[in-house]
């Protein structure tokens, strides 16, 4: 079970850190990520981590989200900063299993969202 939190509204230019915490049985070898959905338009890969470390981010983020994961406390993070009002989306995080040596790790391939197989319930930022 993945539980997202830390969506909120924002003005223009100001920071959130969203946090999607897994409980239950968890993958030591994982691939997860961040996805965002606006009414009207399609879902929209964000970012994503591996259980290697590597990371992916759509292009309309890069240089303004960070995502990380702390294994410890199972939990994903999302750094947003510099946030715009295009930013306004729901945010979900996801999940998989990563086989490692055969697989990449993205959210941003087309159709890629269908791979994973564990979502959390979202949660809403609003950037005004």
């Amino acid at each position: 079970q993945l539980v997202e939190s830390g969506g909120g509204s924002v003005q223009a230019g100001g920071s959130l850190r969203l946090s999607c915490t897994a409980s239950g049985r968890t993958n030591s070898s994982y691939c997860m990520g961040w996805f965002r959905q606006s009414p009207g338009k399609e879902r929209e890969g964000v970012a994503s981590i591996d259980s290697t470390g590597s990371t992916t981010y759509g292009d309309s983020v890069k240089g303004r989200f960070t995502i990380s994961k702390d294994n410890a406390k199972n939990t994903l993070y999302l750094q947003m900063v510099s946030l715009k009002p295009e930013d306004t989306a729901m945010y979900y995080c996801a999940a998989r299993y990563f086989y490692r040596g055969l697989d990449y790790c993205t959210t941003t391939s087309k159709g890629v969202a269908g791979s994973f197989n564990n979502w959390g319930q979202g949660t809403q930022v609003t950037v005004s």
